[in-house]
């Protein structure tokens, strides 16, 4: 019985839900790839830098 209402409850909430327009979607997926490659590469270069720094002091290269 109070399953019934649990869904009923949630097919009304689905009739609330706005979904984004293609174009926001794309805008969206595009940011969230641009802002990931600029974190890695960001994280790459702290990286590289860090390995250069302890490999200069520790083996002496």
């Amino acid at each position: 019985m109070r399953l019934f209402r649990f869904f009923g409850s949630v097919r009304k909430e689905m009739k609330l839900v706005v979904w984004p327009t293609f174009k926001e979607n794309r805008r969206d997926t595009w940011t969230v790839i641009m802002t990931s490659l600029i974190y890695a590469i960001f994280f790459a270069l702290i990286d590289w830098g860090l390995v250069s720094i302890l490999q200069h002091f520790f083996m002496g290269k």
